[in-house]
């Protein structure tokens, strides 16, 4: 049995990461031709590109031991870490009892789709509001205080998002960020944010695949 004692979402999962993974050497083939940023846009449309398996499970495993109950995650893509996410939120109402709901973001609408259709095969939409369009503008409004984050989206609209969410964070609520060491310097800007004093943040990088950096928001 999987961490999730879910056979039947597992099978799913383990579905969708198996189309994410055939397609990595077809994402680095068309990286290698140096394409622009715009043109690597437009070819990772309609490409899962999902978080590893490693790093979902263990942002399951985060969400579980803090009782997460309001997640959010920037770039929700074809929903594959937002099933792990949702299953904590389930699992941590099923133990504890309340509510909970991970509130996802997705710019482009075919993706959108896509997800929810994994979401109701799964059974958790009523655990997740995936809201669709520019995050600047969809994550303008959350209700109540955040205790997790998920930041996997393309690397100029990390700190962005982190601004937007930063300050509905709860003390001591955690914030994961993919590919930080594989990526350190086109993560500046996000750095300098997580490195400001008066943001609060104490982070280390973990030694996930490319990195995964998690931070976590000190009291003030």
């Amino acid at each position: 049995m999987g961490i999730l004692h879910d056979p039947e979402l597992e099978q799913l999962l383990a579905a969708l990461h198996a189309r994410s993974d055939a397609q990595i050497p077809v994402i680095a083939g068309y990286t290698a031709q140096q394409a622009t940023p715009d043109e690597m846009k437009d070819f990772r449309r309609d490409k899962l590109v999902a978080l590893d398996r490693d790093k979902a499970e263990f942002c399951y495993q985060l969400c579980r031991a803090s009782d997460a109950r309001r997640i959010v995650e920037i770039g929700t893509s074809y929903g594959v870490s937002t099933l792990y996410l949702a299953a904590a939120v389930r699992d941590n109402i099923r133990t504890n009892g309340g509510a909970g709901t991970v509130i996802g973001t997705e710019y482009e609408p075919e993706k959108a789709a896509a997800a929810r259709a994994h979401f109701a095969q799964a059974g958790l939409s009523q655990l997740i509001d995936l809201r669709e369009g520019d995050l600047r503008e969809t994550l303008k409004q959350i209700d109540g205080p955040v205790d997790f984050v998920l930041v996997d989206i393309w690397i100029a609209m990390a700190r962005p998002a982190l601004e937007r969410v930063a300050q509905h964070l709860r003390p001591g609520a955690i914030v994961v960020c993919d590919n930080t060491e594989q990526h350190r310097e086109a993560y500046a800007d996000y750095f300098a944010f997580l490195n400001d004093p008066a943001n609060r943040f104490r982070t280390m990088t973990l030694p996930f695949g490319g990195g995964f950096e998690l931070s976590v928001r000190c009291p003030a």
